[in-house]
């Protein structure tokens, strides 16, 4: 008879359950704050998850105050504006479309990787959204690995983030996420997931 599946894997039962089976999408929160140190902590942690050439092109833009998050809600669809505006933190999750000027510092055997992307925005622009939403389920990941919860949201008018927040015009805004200590009633029922045999071939 095999093992159970969670007594297979090498990090221990409490930190599966914390990470993956007990940890849920958060809709509420209570006022307890979220500190610098704790998102520097997660930060620490999850920035050494792999990406594409060691491109890093989150960008996460913090936005603790009431009136940060005021200028925000008007650009949310109406259901997620009560439950961010009472969030004690949201981050806005963006990437940065100019991602290859840090490749001599970041894939730094490879010299003339920058020059590969400089005159490509397009393959730019999608290398910078598919690492940046690598690092994005990174940093998920790593806020249920502080204790706190995730509320992840893509109802939004992206365009109108950018232009509130990113006038620069480098960024493209993927995601936002409340994060906070869960409220009582923070969960709705799980919902199901596909079993392994319609997710996994093998040839």
């Amino acid at each position: 008879m095999s093992a159970p599946a969670g007594e297979l894997l090498a990090l221990d039962r409490a930190a599966q359950d914390l990470l993956f089976r007990a940890a849920r999408t958060a809709n509420a929160f209570t006022d307890e704050p979220v500190d610098e140190e704790q998102v520097r902590a997660i930060h620490d942690l999850v920035r050494n998850g792999p990406t594409a050439m060691n491109a890093q092109p989150l960008r996460v833009l913090l936005l603790r105050s009431a009136p940060a998050r005021a200028r925000l809600l008007p650009y949310l669809s109406s259901g997620n504006r009560d439950k961010t505006a009472s969030a004690p933190l949201t981050a806005v999750l963006a990437a940065d479309v100019d991602w290859h000027d840090r490749l001599p510092e970041l894939f730094p055997h490879r010299p003339g990787a920058r020059d590969w992307f400089t005159g490509d925005p397009a393959g730019r622009e999608a290398q910078a959204r598919f690492n940046a939403a690598l690092q994005i389920g990174y940093l998920l990941v790593g806020v249920r690995a502080a204790g706190l919860a995730a509320g992840p949201m893509a109802g939004f008018d992206a365009a109108g983030v950018e232009r509130e927040f990113f006038p620069d015009g480098r960024h493209r805004v993927l995601l936002l996420m409340n994060i906070g200590r869960p409220a009582p009633d923070a969960w709705r029922e799980r919902l199901p997931r596909l079993d392994y045999a319609e997710v996994v071939g093998t040839l």
